[in-house]
């Protein structure tokens, strides 16, 4: 072989692995570039309800665990109003790039459609799920001084005088709302309905004496009951709760059938990329597997969960299917 032949070989080698190194490069997956070293600045996790209240603890509890493991700060940033809808319509419109995070909850990604009729954003397309943080039951929680001693004889006392009871909700078409028109319609009273701009707000109400009723997780109650300004008339679930073992369940203090619950939920914007969605998942299920965030949790009287980006995207649209049918079947109306 020549000279100029073994040069015009290598060349021709060279060039041809080269070509070939290129097609195989471009035949192999690639992430999307939006993920690759995600993440590399803050990421904004936003509550849709006040300070101090159950989804801003659990949200707050689970950014100060993930943080060191994506070695970024997540970042609260509570956005309450129009039951929770205005904080997720501000991450439905943020851009998919796992940046802008909602805290979701039952009301504003599984209940919001059956009762606001011009939601601005679409729950089962407007966001990439990531997983469920926590699943929990209601308490109907009193103010000690002004309601009677038990959930039946409150009823009664409201059968009594129509009207003259109220309950607080944390705003027109929440969950919270919600349970207490069909505890209205269950019960066959007419408790008027007091909307707040949250959980604490409304609970410091109930336990000063301005609200008389209140529907809401057990972390809402805790430290007023502990004060004796509110008193927990029952468990609005299968079966009572640990952190208040003397409290009946709904169906033990004569309201059988009465059960409310909520969820919370971690979901990101539609069109994040889903290297992003998995290694938030990821980190946010070690987290909630983790002791001290199992212990915290419990103790507000809460129930950790954590599942998979599908599964938590199935149970949302579960919820959608299923308080879609309970709002047209019971004619609520919403003020």
């Amino acid at each position: 072989m020549t000279q100029g032949h073994r040069q015009f070989g290598i060349r021709g080698f060279m060039t041809a692995a080269l070509a070939g190194g290129v097609a195989l490069a471009a035949a192999l997956p690639v992430a999307p570039a939006s993920a690759q070293g995600y993440p590399v600045k803050p990421i904004k996790l936003v509550v849709a309800f006040s300070p101090g209240g159950p989804t801003d603890i659990v949200a707050r509890i689970v950014a100060q665990k993930i943080s060191p493991a994506l070695e970024q700060q997540v970042v609260i940033d509570n956005r309450p109003g129009a039951a929770g809808t205005l904080g997720a319509d501000i991450v439905a419109k943020s851009p998919g790039d796992g940046y802008t995070l909602l805290l979701g909850t039952i009301s504003t990604l599984g209940l919001a459609p059956s009762t606001f009729p011009n939601l601005p954003y679409d729950p089962l397309k407007a966001f990439a799920p990531i997983s469920l943080l926590t699943n929990n039951y209601f308490v109907i929680g009193a103010n000690a001084a002004a309601v009677p001693g038990t959930l039946g004889e409150f009823i009664a006392q409201a059968k009594a005088m129509p009207d003259k009871f109220n309950f607080a909700s944390n705003g027109t078409g929440n969950i919270t709302h919600v349970a207490g028109e069909m505890f209205n319609a269950m019960a066959g009273v007419k408790l008027v309905h007091i909307p707040y701009k949250g959980t604490a707000p409304a609970a410091l109400d109930v336990a000063a004496g301005r609200a008389h009723i209140q529907f809401d997780l057990p972390t809402a109650f805790l430290q007023h009951i502990a004060a004796g300004k509110i008193r927990a008339l029952a468990l609005a679930g299968p079966k009572r709760d640990p952190r208040l073992p003397d409290v009946p369940t709904t169906a033990e203090a004569g309201l059988p059938g009465f059960v409310a619950s909520a969820w919370f939920g971690l979901v990101a914007t539609a069109g994040t990329p889903d290297a992003v969605i998995r290694r938030l998942n990821a980190e946010v299920v070690r987290a909630l597997a983790s002791s001290d965030v199992r212990d915290t949790i419990l103790k507000l009287g809460l129930e950790p969960a954590g599942n998979t980006p599908e599964q938590f995207a199935a149970l949302i649209a579960e919820e959608n299917t299923k308080w879609a049918r309970i709002v047209k079947d019971s004619g609520l109306k919403l003020n």
